[in-house]
């Protein structure tokens, strides 16, 4: 099914077909495993940049810290410098980035319902394609 992207929204800008199209930085933006993740983590309450390094299993410091720039650059989140000894800084989502809470549990929930059925097709998929190299 073919959406025309020109008759739902009237700006000629959004056509996230394109490859100018502004909505693909958000796309991309949205589609990041790093961001999703931090976007559910801070849903229900401010956190700190440990507690976030703790909670997600596999993230390096540094794309920690890339991604969280990025989120903030964007408006999704907040960063809150506390003029404490030893210095304190905490990440909350802002009004903008709560409105994702919802979509990307949405996509978590669906990926929970169907993950057997997704590890069923790639051992399938991975049969199909080590007996046809035979």
């Amino acid at each position: 099914m073919e959406t025309n992207w020109s008759t739902k929204y009237p700006t000629p800008l959004i056509d996230p077909y394109k490859a100018n199209c502004p909505s693909r930085q958000v796309l991309d933006l949205i589609g990041d495993k790093w961001a999703s993740l931090l976007i559910l983590l801070l849903a229900d309450e401010p956190k700190r940049f440990s507690t976030l390094q703790r909670s997600i299993q596999g993230i390096s410091q540094k794309m920690l810290t890339q991604t969280l720039r990025s989120l903030e650059r964007d408006g999704l989140i907040s960063r809150t410098l506390y003029p404490e000894v030893p210095p304190r800084v905490e990440y909350a989502l802002t009004p903008l980035g709560k409105t994702l809470c919802a979509p990307i549990s949405a996509i978590v929930h669906w990926a929970e319902e169907h993950i057997d059925e997704v590890a069923a097709a790639q051992v399938t998929y991975d049969a199909k394609q080590s007996s046809a190299v035979v």
